[in-house]
């Protein structure tokens, strides 16, 4: 069998099925250093375990309930909030806390970002444009 005609059929075979997300995603990096976790351990609850995120990871992945996975993938990522990007790309989340401060709005909660190391600075906030004044 030719190499394009399998991609063919596994995508036809994923077409209508939820795919990689988040959540699936998280699952099966969690399974990979369980697994390297293992190693070093050689524990059969740790392999039961990984094996349990692998078998999730690739339901999610083949389901064709795509409503369902979608709203829990969605209650995932609002779980997450601030981590979200330090998981994502923890080299860029780095660059972005050297460089920014995220400071409360004190009247509405909404998170502006202001440049470190500028002292004392007057925020206006774009959610609710109250002006306040805060330590960068």
């Amino acid at each position: 069998m030719a190499r394009g005609d399998m991609e063919r059929k596994l995508a036809e075979w994923l077409r209508g099925r939820n795919g990689t997300d988040e959540l699936s995603t998280c699952a099966l990096v969690l399974a990979v250093v369980l697994v390297g976790l293992n190693i070093l351990l050689r524990s059969f609850v740790v392999s039961v375990i990984a094996l349990v995120l692998m078998a999730y990871a690739w339901w999610r992945m083949s389901s064709k309930n795509l409503e369902a996975r979608e709203n829990e993938n969605g209650v995932f990522v609002e779980s997450l909030g601030p981590l979200r990007p330090w998981i994502r790309n923890p080299a860029k989340a780095m660059a972005e806390a050297r460089a920014y401060k995220h400071i409360k709005c004190p009247e509405c909660g909404q998170r502006v970002r202001v440049p470190r190391g500028k002292g004392k600075v007057r925020i206006t906030c774009p959610k609710c444009r109250h002006t306040y004044e805060a330590r960068a």
